[in-house]
């Protein structure tokens, strides 16, 4: 049997403390970091999105961050493509890959050999989802993809149009969740999967901890920046269109900061039933218990010494 390459994956809801874990591990494993989140990838968008400083990043190089312009796209495909090949780039220079992030899909997508939907596109179905949404909102257009498929609703936020219409159309098409493979997906690695997780109560107060840091450290001019542009896709992250009523004169700033710290939390929510749901992780909480980690930085040291694959 083939030999899998070996792939550290840590991963879990925000403000768990992803970050600070996989800097402390990618130093004492001489590993390198693959962002796991599907809005990182945008330059400028430091704040909203919770990227490392280059100051917290301290040497440990960092892959898949700022390598797109707001106004690009960014799919799952282009991170499974993009993330394996750095991933054999990190392996051939004998560092360990550490892939570290929230994004659910994208990280499965990443370790398993399943393809993403209907590769073909039909511009009749997906312009009358244009359609539908122009005319009755995006909600409305979430909640059509809810009733048809409720798995791909789960992952997808509301306000991303694009994602949603692509669900939808892949469903239309074929009569399958645009989540599901067609056949059993294999493991294109040998990885260990570091869940991280706390009291759902304690989570939320973090989330809503880490909300008023982002304002204090200058989140409004980010979002004032993105309300200015107008960007397809990185318009959508949490943390910058909750903004836009208040920029419009509709909605006072206290209100807008409620519906960043609300969605927030209900996306971290939906994080954590999808890696629970899919992935076979090895779960930590780090918070309430950081002694437990060096018990966690032994069965890494025992999963690195096996011969898995």
């Amino acid at each position: 049997m083939k030999k899998l390459k070996k792939v550290l994956v840590i991963a879990g809801p925000t403000a768990v403390g992803k970050t600070a874990l996989s800097i402390q591990l990618a130093k004492q494993l001489d590993g390198e970091i693959i962002s796991g989140d599907s809005m990182q990838v945008y330059k400028g968008l430091d704040i909203g999105t919770a990227k490392a400083t280059k100051e917290e990043r301290a040497g440990v190089p960092h892959y898949l961050i700022d390598c797109r312009e707001w106004s690009e796209t960014y799919s799952v495909a282009d991170f499974q493509k993009e993330g394996r090949r750095m991933i054999d780039e990190i392996i051939k220079k004998g560092k360990l890959p550490i892939v570290v992030g929230g994004t659910g899909l994208y990280i499965q997508a990443l370790l398993y050999d399943f393809e993403l939907g209907a590769k073909d596109e039909s511009t009749e179905i997906r312009e009358s989802y244009e359609r539908f949404a122009k005319e009755n909102g995006n909600e409305k257009l979430w909640a059509l993809l809810q009733k048809k498929d409720p798995k791909a609703a789960e992952s997808i936020h509301y306000n991303n149009q694009k994602k949603i219409i692509r669900a939808l159309e892949v469903f239309d098409k074929t009569g399958y969740s645009i989540l599901t493979p067609r056949e059993t997906p294999n493991p294109l690695y040998d990885y260990f999967l570091v869940g991280l997780e706390t009291d759902r109560t304690l989570l939320y107060e973090r989330i809503n901890q880490r909300v008023e840091l982002m304002l204090d450290s200058g989140l409004l001019k980010e979002a004032a920046q993105l309300y200015e542009e107008q960007p397809q896709q990185s318009i959508q992250g949490i943390g910058y269109k909750e903004f836009f009523p208040y920029f419009e004169g509709k909605e006072d700033l206290e209100d807008a900061v409620a519906q960043v710290k609300q969605n927030s939390r209900r996306y971290a929510k939906r994080q954590l039933t999808w890696f629970k749901n899919r992935m076979n992780a090895n779960w930590w909480d780090l918070v309430q218990h950081p002694e437990t980690q060096v018990e966690l930085e032994q069965a890494i040291v025992d999963w690195l010494g096996s011969s898995e694959g």
